[in-house]
């Protein structure tokens, strides 16, 4: 179904009443070009003042998350990076006040070499459990980190991954998901991204399978769960989220991310986060 706005209220909820939201970062929170609109930031707080546990899951690493966290003044208990190969929890002593509590990892030379087999001229980067990139080729700059480390492509073997983040700009989008459906990347799922972006997390680990972790952790039922996304990997968390619950597709999301869904809002320009929030 197609949301529409609700009646806004600024009263604190019953705990009982709490909800688990999920947040995608680019698409959803943020446009192309890392914009926050206002609607949006004001809309993300007043949910969060509510009383509901309010969080990102993102394909995004660590470096690039937390900044999104301050700037939308959310310090939530736990947060899901990487595609759900790397969760964090909140902890005062720790450096940007979050620890990492759960991280899964794989090893990323053979998947490397047999993309670089297809894709002549892409660009690589394997990211690692302190979510720092060692990266060969161009990537955009809201991407890298301060302490991510260029390095030649055999450089990128040697690092026990997180994600490999590949991309191939002068890909078409049709031809790039034919392309990676011929590789048969059997060993490690993979989501498809915007701009012929391919990320590689290990094998049966997503967004879903963070955020069940985060779930179980705080003890909410499944029926009080919201995950909002565009992208296609937001697909899994859509579907964990809407079997009892709710899962949110943005409007400008491809068709197969909006079939998955069981609600849609309007689209990222539009400001559809603060529309889907306004439920709440």
């Amino acid at each position: 179904m197609t949301l529409s706005a609700a009646a806004d209220t600024s009263l604190p909820i019953d705990p009982a009443s709490r909800w688990l939201l999920a947040l995608d970062i680019d698409g959803t929170i943020v446009h192309e070009d890392g914009t926050l609109t206002e609607p949006v930031r004001l809309a993300v707080a007043r949910v969060a003042d509510l009383g509901h546990e309010v969080m990102i899951a993102t394909g995004r690493s660590v470096a690039t998350t937390l900044p999104i966290l301050e700037q939308l003044g959310l310090s939530p208990e736990y947060v899901v990076c990487s595609n759900g190969a790397i969760t964090l929890r909140r902890d005062p002593l720790a450096a940007g006040g979050y620890r990492r509590e759960f991280v899964e990892t794989f090893d990323p030379g053979p998947v490397l070499k047999k993309i670089r087999e297809h894709l002549i001229g892409a660009s690589y980067a394997v990211e690692n459990e302190e979510g720092i990139f060692r990266y060969h080729g161009e990537f955009p700059e809201t991407v890298l980190g301060p302490r991510d480390i260029p390095v030649e492509f055999e450089g990128l073997f040697d690092v026990e991954a997180t994600r490999v983040v590949v991309i191939s700009p002068g890909h078409d989008m049709v031809d790039f998901l034919a392309l990676v459906e011929r590789m048969g990347l059997h060993r490690v799922s993979y989501a498809i991204g915007w701009t012929a972006w391919l990320d590689i997390a290990p094998d049966g680990v997503n967004k879903a399978t963070g955020m069940e972790r985060v779930r179980l952790a705080l003890g909410v039922h499944p029926s009080r769960i919201f995950a909002i996304g565009d992208g296609r990997n937001d697909i899994e968390m859509l579907q964990w989220a809407g079997r009892e619950g709710r899962g949110v597709a943005m409007g400008q999301a491809p068709a197969d991310v909006l079939a998955v869904a069981n609600e849609v809002t309007a689209g990222v320009h539009e400001d559809g986060l603060a529309h889907a929030l306004r439920s709440f």
